[in-house]
């Protein structure tokens, strides 16, 4: 009983000194690196923000999941050592999972030597001997990173309008104020300061680079997302009243979520029963699928299969079923993919008929020349400094070529672009530019 007493005694001293040794050398690092150093004594987070010095952020993201699970299957055998059977089955996954993170360690150990510009044999110390190597990185003056962890929090974003914009009686108002979530260990911004007024019957035009936050702009503004913020369309608030404002709001996905082998009618039927509020008639809810056939020109095909549709008929069903309600804010992304020029043309034009009804309709498209002829304005967002979904403009399409200095609204996208895109890197440029324009507007 003394021998196992002084034996556990001994391991956890030993467990005491490498974690002292390995956190002190990770602060070190951590501060030579520019990552916030107080990472380097909480387990599990040392690795993944040692990673980012290594400059290999998605291997972290993988080690940092697989060391959880391997703690919890480690707790998890500790209680079953009773049950040998068990207990031998729960090793073939611990064994695994640390196979997979000595393989994902290496990787790590590997990036950081490239960093620091050291000799790769330097990876095999560190995996022997990390405590004793971490201290050697982190305090001796010769070790030094040849490139630094990019602080986003410390990057200063554009300017803002940093205020509301008041509520317009008839459209659609946008006052996002932020919109966070908080990924590995951080907190990131996704939108911030958006503001804007859509008044009915405009057809707008989403524009924007890949990550500069239209998905999330629309989930806020539909409310399937929130956000710090407040959406009213015409005196309704989006959020407050959402269960009343969902039959106001319509969405359309890229990817539509039809059963091939229901009919065109079967499919209007069924969108009707879950779209339409429950209180209303079978005679009116049989004469709004029909309005919806004759309107997307579906009525010679509506005994037809989904699948035996050609891909025009099949994204005006996608669309009449969700218009069914009779929205006012009508949001489509990409309803031209996979479409020629002349069905696409075909389907833009039938959209701007929908917004001359009276509606608001929002349109994510990847070619947007091709019709911005039917477009009243344009949303324009892009990734800021910080790297933040920020508005960049929002105007008449007529007045974004000036605002811009360009002739296309490629070539707007290239303007707010980042350099490592493609592009002119010119974000912040047009989205303070945007914001003092504003500030004039609403003194």
């Amino acid at each position: 009983m003394d021998i196992t007493f002084n034996i556990s005694l001994s391991s956890y001293r030993t467990f005491l000194i490498k974690y002292i040794m390995i956190s002190i050398g990770y602060w070190g690092i951590f501060k030579k690196c520019g990552v916030a150093r107080k990472w380097a004594f909480i387990p599990v987070a040392r690795e993944y923000h040692i990673s980012l010095c290594a400059d290999k952020e998605k291997e972290g993201r993988v080690y940092t999941v697989l060391s959880i699970f391997y703690y919890i299957l480690e707790i998890a055998t500790y209680f079953l050592q009773q049950f040998p059977r068990v207990y031998l089955f729960m090793l073939i996954p611990i064994l695994g999972l640390f196979v997979a993170l000595v393989i994902y360690s290496v990787k790590i150990y590997f990036g950081l030597v490239k960093v620091f510009n050291r000799k790769k044999r330097w990876v095999w110390g560190f995996f022997f001997f990390e405590g004793f190597m971490a201290i050697i990185w982190g305090f001796v003056g010769s070790f030094q990173p040849t490139k630094k962890v990019e602080n986003l929090k410390m990057a200063e974003g554009a300017k803002e309008l940093g205020r509301d914009l008041s509520v317009i009686d008839e459209g659609l108002t946008v006052n996002i104020r932020q919109r966070t979530v908080f990924d590995f260990y951080k907190k990131k911004n996704l939108l911030k300061d958006i503001h804007m007024r859509i008044p009915k019957g405009h057809m707008v035009l989403l524009l924007g680079g890949s990550g500069a936050g239209k998905t999330t702009y629309l989930n806020a503004l539909t409310g399937y997302e929130k956000a710090d913020a407040n959406i009213m369309l015409d005196k309704n608030d989006v959020y407050k009243d959402y269960a009343k404002m969902k039959y106001d709001i319509g969405f359309v996905p890229q990817q539509d979520l039809m059963r091939g082998n229901d009919t065109v009618a079967m499919t209007l039927s069924d969108a009707a029963l879950l779209r339409l509020p429950k209180e209303m008639s079978v005679m009116e809810r049989e004469n709004r699928i029909a309005s919806m056939l004759d309107q997307f020109g579906l009525m010679a095909v509506k005994n037809s299969l989904v699948d035996k549709l050609s891909g025009g008929q099949r994204k005006r069903l996608s669309i009449a079923m969700e218009f069914i309600t009779d929205p006012d804010l009508f949001i489509l992304d990409e309803p031209d993919s996979g479409l020629d020029g002349v069905v696409a043309r075909k389907l833009f034009v039938k959209l701007r008929e929908i917004a001359d009804e009276g509606k608001i309709v929002i349109v994510i498209t990847h070619t947007p020349d091709r019709v911005i002829d039917l477009f009243d304005d344009v949303i324009v967002l892009a990734k800021d400094a910080t790297r933040t979904g920020r508005l960049a403009y929002y105007g008449s399409v007529k007045e974004s070529y000036e605002f811009f200095g360009k002739t296309s609204m490629e070539e707007i996208l290239l303007s707010i672009n980042q350099k490592d895109e493609g592009g002119e890197g010119r974000a912040d440029e047009f989205v303070e530019k945007y914001a003092d324009i504003m500030k004039e507007r609403v003194g």
